[in-house]
């Protein structure tokens, strides 16, 4: 055995050994969560949120357009105060605009008592589907929404 030469097999053994542990994780063994979003046929940023929940790798997301949103959010109880411009049925719950996914996931994962879904309402810029060019992020909050009209913030996002 030529002991000038780099143990290389040791070495891809690590490696491998470390990627078949990281991969084998609790994100590889979930399978995706099956997601329909609403969105308005003339709305873009609708689009790029999507783009936002299949790169978390969490979310197999099938979108339908529809003109009738106010029919699509009332069906899925999201109340008119809440509302943004799209919508989404995910594991028995509402998301309601520009929702990060890792708050989504979290809602799904915790099921709190009393909680239907979660919304951003309106479009804060540099929310998920609303990111800026210059980096910049308006303050946002995620409020969780429920049956008979209550609300409380789920998650708070500072402004950058």
């Amino acid at each position: 055995m030529d002991s000038t030469r780099p143990p290389t097999l040791s070495r891809r053994v690590i490696l491998f050994a470390t990627a078949a542990t990281l991969a084998s994780g609790p994100a590889a063994a979930q399978q995706a969560y099956a997601a329909e979003v609403y969105r308005d046929p003339h709305c873009g940023c609708c689009l790029a949120w999507v783009e936002h929940l299949r790169a978390s790798g969490a979310f197999a997301v099938q979108v339908t357009e529809t003109n009738d949103m106010a029919g699509v959010k009332q069906r899925l109880g999201v109340p008119q105060a809440l509302a943004s411009c799209h919508t989404m049925s995910v594991a028995g719950f509402a998301i309601e605009g520009h929702v990060p996914a890792r708050d989504i996931i979290r809602l799904i994962e915790q099921r709190p008592a009393g909680v239907s879904g979660l919304a951003v309402p309106g479009m804060p810029a540099g929310s998920p589907g609303m990111e800026r060019s210059d980096g910049r992020r308006d303050a946002f909050e995620v409020i969780a929404f429920g049956d008979g009209g209550t609300t409380r913030v789920f998650a708070r996002y500072a402004a950058s």
